[in-house]
Order: structure tokens, then sequence, then C-alpha cells
């Protein structure tokens, strides 16, 4: 899954995924997270065809996308990409502490074995992954992801070990005042937040830091979710390599998948090939406009319309989809929206 074992003397990731498993299927849901059904009836759930599939090839980015026979889109995978994007049960997603948006949406992301080519969809792997895939409701990318938001409660394997629970930015910085983007340290990748060393397949071995315990900067951030959490390979530099390299500005240009908006130094002119799930990049830094520093989720349309994201940042000390020193949308003339450059579908 592109990560070695952690020590014998810690959880392995096989048990911590066996635990979030476990906690899934007694229906935890963490965060400010809820289900709604959109039929409105509590413990309702929307109907999974188990054949009569449509199958259309869409093109800019290459795509196949999954009809059911009542043309209902049920999925779209896209070529050269891993993430599924399924239809299922509408769920809601807000953050009261530091917003009043609202964001609803019946998105599931998940991670497929491999890359989506033309014509996978004909494959004895897809024809017995595909029902179960839709009829799936364990924690996807956007649960594990709020897994570490704001006010998340503490999540643990049975040997101890933290893997879930709110997560903060990194340590304060001294002589930086609260106001400034820089008030606290970046460089908290996903082995300070666990607390354990971690060994990579080039061999590179990362020990924590203990001041960063439980924390995580934006892109230590995307690889807790996607990377220790949901199995895509990583690695421990910003050089070519598999996998999700560590800062953001590598992960933009080096990391596998589909690049959907190419960085022209400016806000893009037209975010329509977004789905949720895709991760996007921002050039925030005074001074620096055209150096990428800053990587998120995108979480689809909340309930003004705007689309929002989702990622780790200073001011709010951690995950958020809140509007804390700038709103979270990737529209308009607001901070993050001027300052984003590009996206990744991975």
């Amino acid at each position: 899954m592109g990560t070695h074992p952690t020590p014998s003397d810690r959880p392995s990731r096989r048990q911590v995924l066996a635990c979030a498993a476990g906690l899934a299927s007694a229906g935890a849901i963490t965060g400010y997270a809820w289900h709604h059904f959109r039929s409105g009836v509590p413990g309702s759930d929307v109907p999974v065809p188990a054949g009569g599939y449509r199958f259309e090839r869409r093109a800019a980015p290459a795509r196949t996308v999954v009809r059911a026979a009542d043309d209902r889109v049920l999925a779209t995978f896209t070529d050269g990409a891993r993430t599924a994007l399924l239809t299922g049960p509408t769920r809601t997603w807000s953050e009261p502490r530091t917003t009043g948006a609202v964001v609803r949406s019946d998105a599931w992301v998940r991670l497929m074995g491999s890359a989506w080519s033309q014509g996978k969809e004909r494959t004895h792997w897809f024809r017995e992954w595909f029902p179960k895939a839709l009829a799936d409701r364990s924690p996807d990318a956007f649960a594990v992801a709020f897994q570490y938001g704001d006010g998340a409660p503490d999540l643990r394997t049975s040997s101890g070990l933290r893997y879930g629970g709110n997560a903060r930015f990194g340590p304060r910085v001294p002589g930086q005042s609260e106001a400034s983007f820089h008030y606290r340290d970046e460089k908290s990748d996903f082995y300070d937040y666990l607390g354990v060393p971690w060994t990579f397949p080039d061999g590179i071995r990362k020990h924590p830091e203990k001041e960063r315990y439980g924390d995580v900067d934006c892109s230590g951030f995307m690889r807790l979710v996607w990377g220790y959490r949901m199995g895509y390979p990583m690695h421990a530099t910003n050089n070519p390599g598999a996998g999700l390299p560590r800062r953001a500005y590598a992960i933009a240009s080096r990391a596998p998948g589909v690049l959907l908006i190419p960085n022209t130094g400016r806000p893009p002119a037209d975010i329509s090939l977004l789905l949720p799930g895709d991760l996007v990049f921002f050039a925030i830094d005074v001074g620096r406009p055209r150096d990428i520093d800053h990587v998120g989720m995108y979480l689809g349309p909340d309930t003004d319309g705007r689309p929002r994201f989702y990622s780790s940042r200073s001011r709010a000390n951690g995950p958020t989809m809140g509007d804390l020193a700038g709103r979270a949308t990737l529209d308009g003339h607001g901070f993050y929206a001027q300052g984003f450059r590009t996206a990744r579908r991975l």
C-alpha cells in the first residue's frame, strides 16, 4: 500500500484500518458530519442497483460515467486516476465554530487499487467490485478527513495508538502575532500527528517530533487522509517518486493522477472540471504569488452555491472548511479564491 508497517511495538496500519472498519460498522460518524438521506426518512437509503448499468465516455478529462437504468449518475471514473466518485446517501458537512456554510452532498469518494482506464468496466474485477462499492457505507475519504476536524473525538486502536481525532496545525512560532499566517509552524507530517516513526518504501525512516504530536500541516493532512488512512503510496521527499511527495508544490506537480487545471500563475477562469475529492492548490504566501504553498480537498458546492474546500490551516489551527482569515471558497475575490492556482485528481 506504499508504506512499511509501523514498528513491532506499535499497531500496524492494517490494525488501524481494521479498527476504523469496526467503528464504521457500528455506525460511528465523527466531527460535524451527519447523514441526511434524500428521502428524508431516518434510516432510509438510496437504492443500489445490482446491474443494468449504462457506460458513457466523456472527454477533457477522459473518463467513464456510469448511469443506472433510470438515468441516475452512479459513478465517475477518470482515466489515470485511482479515485472513484460514487453516488450514495446525502450527507451534511458543517463547522459551526468557523462558518455558517454547510455542504450537503451525495458524493462518496473511494480509492481503487489501480488507476482507471477505458474498458475497465468490462473486467471481472469491476463486475465484482462496483455493486459492493456503491453499497459500502464505511468511511470514505470525506468521512476520514472529518475525523480530524473541529471537535472530532479521539479514535484509538486496541493498543492505544490515536489514529483519529481533532488535529492541530503546528506549534507556535516565537515572535509571530496571532494574526499572522505564520503564527503556527508548518513541517508537521502524518507521522508527527501519530507520534510514531515511519519507514517509507525507499528505505528513508522519519521520526516524529514530540512537540508536533497531534499536529499536521496542509500537505501532511492530505498524506494522513489519502496515504496513511486510504492507502495511497507516499514517499519521504519532494522529488519524483511513487505516490505522494511531501510538500504541496511537489504534490501539485509530481504526484500521480490527472492534472485538471494547469498553473498559469493566476486564478483559473473555469473550475467546472472539479469534482468532490479533487486536490486544490494555492499560492498564498505574500510576496511569492506563483509558488504553490497550500493544498486542500474540494468538497463541492455549499448551500450558497459556493465551491468550498477543506484543508489544514494555521489560523484555524488544524483541518477546517471554515472562513477564518479567508473564506474557504474557490470563486470570487476572497483570499483563497485569488490564491487558487491548480487542481489534481489522484
